[in-house]
C-alpha cells in the first residue's frame, strides 16, 4: 500500500492545472471581469449564474449555495471520487509522475476510477470486435442506416459478440475482478454463474461530459435475441440515466458557443445529426427526457440570457407527441426558448438523413416550431371544434397554457392566435386567459412554503453582494455579522454593505488578488490598518501572518491564497477563498492596477487620517509648556500628512 502523495506534489499538480478547463467540462463559463468566469453552478439549480471561477488564484464559489474550494474539490464533488483519487486523475491528464511519503509505488485508484477503468477497458474490446466476421451483422445495420466505419470510429460504436464470457474472460486477462466488472454492470448473474450483460448486440458507449464511458447503450441485431430492443447498462455507482445525456461529450463545445442543443430521441439520431452538420444533438439513454436532464443541460449551454434555443426532435406517432407533452411539462426550467422540429412524414433524424440527404436534417431542426404553439395544436386536437360544446371545452383546456407563457410579451399574440384557431370572439379568449392566470398565481402563492417566503440572499448581476439580506449572521460584539452560527457557511454576500465595511471587502480582496499589482509597501501597510469589522479582520490577520512567514522572497510574490487560507482558522477559509473568487468591478488592465492600488491606499488613507486624529486629541491635551512632546506631536502630524499626499500621489 502506497504512503501519501508527497505535499509538493499536490501543490505542483495544482499550479500546473489551469481550473477553468476542469470547471469547463461541467460548466459553460463567461467572462465576468478582469481575471473572471461565471456560469450556473453545477451544485445548485439556478436561473442567473452566481458561481465564480478565478482561473489565475485556482478557486471556485457560488454566491448562492456557498459551495467554494479549489480544483480538487471541484472534482471531489462533481465525480464523487476522494482526494487522492482528484490529485491522480489530474496527474493523469497533465502527464506528471506522483511520487509517495514511503517510495512505493501507486496506490489502486478507488472504486469509481476502477469502474471508470473497466468500462473504458470494455470499450476498447467493443470497438476491436466490430471488425471481426461475426460482426457482419453489425457492420450491416450501420451501413443500412448511412453509417461507415469512420462514423462509426468517430462515436465509438463497438460490437459485443454472442458469447457467454468473452468480455468477461478479457477483463478478467486485465486484472478486473468479478466483483469490479458487476459493478460496473457488465454482468449479469444466472444459474450458471456469471455471464457478459451484452451479447450479439451493436454497442454504443455512454460518456459523461468529460469524455469518461460510465455505461453502454445495445441494440439488438439477432432474431434469436429474447432481450428488449435496447439494453442499456444498469444504474450504477457512475451510471445514472437520469442524468447522462448520450453525445454530450461530443457536443458540449459548440452548444455553449451557439446556445443552441438539439434534443433526439436515440443513438443513430445523435450520429445522424452531427454527421449532417447539426453538432449540437443530443439525446437521453434508456430513459425519458427529466429534470436531472435539464440541469445538466443548462449548465453547459450557459442557460442565463434567455437567448439560447432548445431543440426537441419528436417522431411523428403517438408516443413521439407523448414525449413532446412530457418535455413541454419541464419546459419552464429553461431560461432559453424551447422549440419543436417533427419532420412533415414523421421520420426521426436518422431515418429522414437516409431518404433526403443532410441538408433535410439541418431544414428540419430550422423549420423548428414554438413549443407553446405546438403544444396548443396538439391539446386542440383532442377537440371536436365543430360544436360550441368542443370549443368551450378547449378554450378551457388551452386557456391555462397561454397564460403560463413565460414572457408576458407574447401572451397578447397568442391569444389572439388562440381565438383564431378555435373560431372565438378575441374577449371572451382574453378573459379566460386571464381567469386561469389569477387562478395560477393564486395556487402558486398557497403553495409557496416558509422556506421560500424566507429566502433572502441577493447579489448584483456580477455576482457583487448587494446589501443586507436579512440572512442570520451571528454579531461579532461590533455589530458585524462573524462567520458562524448558520446551517450553510458564511457568505460575504451577509457582511454589512456601509461604505467602511465594504471599503475594507475591496481591500481585502485586491491584496488576495492581485498581491504583486499593491505591491509589497502597500501591503505591509493594509494589513497593519484597523478593521471595523472583526470578521475581515481576521482575514488581514491572516495575510498579515502569511507575509510575516513568505521568507526567501518579497511580500508579493510570496503571497498566496493557500498560504492565507492555511493561517486563518478553519471557519474562515471559505471567506478567504470568496474574497479571492469576487469579480472586480472593472472590465479591462487598464482599469485594474489603479483600482487596486486605489483601493487598498484608500484603505491606508483611512487609517492614517485615524492617527492623525489621534495626534490632534493629543496635541490639544498637551501642555504647551511641555514643548519636546508638543514638537514632537507636531513633527508627526507633518510627516503624517506629507504620508497621506504621497499615497495620493499629490
Amino acid at each position: 500500500m502506497a504512503g501519501r502523495i508527497r505535499q509538493s506534489d499536490v501543490e505542483e499538480v495544482k499550479a500546473r492545472t489551469n481550473i477553468a478547463d476542469i470547471v469547463g467540462e461541467h460548466v459553460a463559463l463567461k467572462s465576468a471581469g478582469v481575471g473572471s468566469m461565471k456560469g450556473l453552478c453545477p451544485f445548485h439549480d439556478e436561473r442567473s449564474p452566481s458561481f465564480h471561477v478565478r482561473p489565475q488564484l485556482g478557486y471556485y464559489h457560488c454566491f448562492g449555495c456557498g459551495e467554494s474550494g479549489d480544483v480538487y474539490t471541484f472534482l471531489q464533488r462533481m465525480d464523487h471520487v476522494s482526494f487522492t483519487e482528484a490529485v491522480e486523475r489530474l496527474a493523469g491528464r497533465i502527464g506528471f509522475e506522483l511520487h509517495y511519503e514511503d517510495g512505493g509505488p501507486a496506490a489502486e485508484h478507488g472504486n469509481r476510477a476502477r469502474l471508470l477503468a473497466a468500462n473504458q477497458a470494455a470499450a476498447e474490446f467493443f470497438v476491436e470486435r466490430l471488425t471481426s466476421a461475426e460482426a457482419e451483422v453489425g457492420r450491416r445495420f450501420l451501413g443500412e442506416r448511412g453509417f461507415d466505419a469512420v462514423a462509426a470510429k468517430h462515436f465509438g460504436v463497438g460490437f459485443a459478440p454472442k458469447s457467454w464470457d468473452a468480455l468477461t474472460d478479457h477483463l478478467k486477462a486485465k486484472g478486473f475482478t468479478t466483483e469490479e466488472l458487476a459493478a460496473a454492470g457488465l454482468v449479469s448473474q444466472g444459474d450458471r454463474g456469471v455471464y457478459d450483460r451484452f451479447r450479439g448486440r451493436l454497442i454504443w458507449p455512454i460518456r459523461d461530459v468529460t469524455g469518461q464511458t460510465v455505461g453502454f447503450g445495445a441494440r439488438k441485431l439477432l432474431d434469436d435475441d429474447p432481450g428488449p430492443k435496447y439494453l442499456n447498462t444498469p444504474e450504477t455507482a457512475i451510471y445514472h440515466k437520469a442524468q447522462v445525456l448520450y453525445g454530450l461529450d461530443l457536443a458540449k463545445r459548440d452548444i455553449a458557443k451557439t446556445h443552441r442543443v438539439v434534443v433526439v430521441e436515440g443513438y443513430t439520431d445523435v450520429m445522424a445529426c452531427h454527421l449532417a452538420g447539426v453538432t449540437t444533438a443530443i439525446a437521453t439513454s434508456g430513459t425519458s427526457f427529466g429534470v436531472d436532464h435539464i440541469k445538466v443541460l443548462r449548465r453547459v449551454l450557459g442557460d442565463d440570457s434567455g437567448v439560447g434555443e432548445v431543440v426537441f426532435t419528436f417522431d411523428g406517432d403517438a408516443a413521439g407527441q407523448k414525449a413532446a407533452m412530457r418535455a413541454f411539462a419541464e419546459e419552464k426550467r429553461f431560461a432559453a426558448q424551447t422549440f419543436v422540429a417533427v419532420a412533415p412524414d414523421g421520420l426521426d433524424p436518422c431515418d429522414l438523413r437516409l431518404a433526403r440527404g443532410d441538408a433535410a436534417v439541418r431544414s428540419l431542426v430550422e423549420a423548428k416550431t414554438p413549443m407553446f404553439e405546438f403544444v396548443i395544436r396538439h391539446t386542440l386536437a383532442r377537440f371536436d371544434l365543430e360544436t360550441v360544446e368542443g370549443r368551450v371545452a378547449a378554450l378551457r383546456a388551452t386557456a391555462p397554457i397561454v397564460a403560463d407563457l413565460r414572457d408576458p410579451a407574447l401572451r397578447p399574440g397568442y391569444t389572439r392566435e388562440l381565438a383564431r384557431m378555435l373560431g372565438m370572439e378575441l374577449g371572451e379568449v382574453d378573459r379566460a386567459v386571464r381567469a386561469a392566470g389569477a387562478r395560477d398565481r393564486a395556487a402558486g402563492g398557497r403553495e409557496r412554503t416558509e422556506a421560500e417566503r424566507g429566502r433572502g440572499t441577493r447579489t448584483d448581476p456580477d455576482g457583487r453582494p448587494g446589501g443586507p439580506n436579512g440572512g442570520a449572521a451571528a454579531p461579532d460584539g461590533r455589530g458585524a455579522p462573524g462567520p458562524a452560527i448558520s446551517d450553510r457557511p458564511f457568505s460575504i454576500v451577509q457582511l454589512p454593505n456601509d461604505p467602511a465595511t465594504r471599503l475594507e471587502r475591496d481591500a481585502l480582496q485586491a491584496m488576495l488578488q492581485y498581491p504583486d499589482i499593491v505591491g509589497a509597501d502597500l501591503l505591509r501597510q493594509g494589513v497593519d490598518c484597523r478593521f471595523g469589522n472583526a470578521t475581515l479582520a481576521v482575514v488581514r490577520d491572516g495575510i498579515a501572518s502569511a507575509l510575516a512567514s513568505g521568507a526567501g522572497g518579497t511580500a508579493a510574490t510570496t503571497l498566496s491564497v493557500d498560504r492565507v487560507v492555511a493561517e486563518v482558522p478553519a471557519r474562515f477559509a471559505s471567506i478567504v477563498q470568496q474574497l479571492a473568487v469576487l469579480p472586480v468591478p472593472q472590465r479591462n488592465d487598464a482599469e485594474l492596477a489603479a483600482y487596486v492600488r486605489g483601493v487598498v491606499g484608500g484603505l491606508v488613507d483611512r487609517e492614517l487620517l485615524r492617527q492623525k486624529q489621534e495626534l490632534l486629541g493629543r496635541l490639544q491635551r498637551t501642555d504647551r509648556a511641555d514643548q519636546t512632546t508638543f514638537a514632537a506631536i507636531q513633527r508627526a502630524l507633518v510627516d503624517l500628512e506629507h504620508e497621506r499626499r504621497s499615497l495620493r500621489g499629490d
